[in-house]
């Protein structure tokens, strides 16, 4: 499916998202630098109502929000060797926690998401908006 949205579009787009995820945990989000992975991870937080600032993890891997239903988990595997830094960083634990789990940069760790992941890809329209397909 393929969905095309401005910034203001996205609590709506997210909360399609969720529902289209049914039980999935883990999402899985491919796109160039500045496709809007971050901000997109932003708007699921809102809705899932977490309550602290959201921000990429770039450096530190991981990033986890406290929400009343539990952790939500915010993952980016760029700066990433292998799966087996992953490992050594906490991210297997995070995936199959059960809870929200977005993970940035997926491709670099194929081998360890769910088999039940969310795949999105997005890409920056030269209009500034962005199309997303999963």
């Amino acid at each position: 499916m393929h969905l095309k949205f401005s910034l203001g579009e996205l609590p709506g787009i997210v909360l399609k998202l969720i529902s289209e995820a049914g039980s999935k945990r883990t999402i899985a989000l491919r796109g160039s630098m500045g496709a809007g992975k971050t901000t997109l991870v932003h708007a699921f937080c809102d809705v899932l109502g977490v309550k602290d600032a959201v921000g990429s993890p770039t450096f530190s891997i991981i990033n986890e929000y406290g929400t009343t239903a539990g952790p939500v988990y915010h993952i980016d595997c760029y700066r990433l060797r292998d799966e087996q830094e992953a490992i050594d960083a906490g991210v297997e634990d995070c995936l199959y926690s059960g809870n929200w789990c977005f993970v940035e940069w997926p491709e670099k760790i194929p081998h360890l998401l769910p088999q039940e992941t969310m795949k999105i890809f997005l890409e920056r329209q030269e209009d500034g908006s962005r199309l997303l397909t999963f």
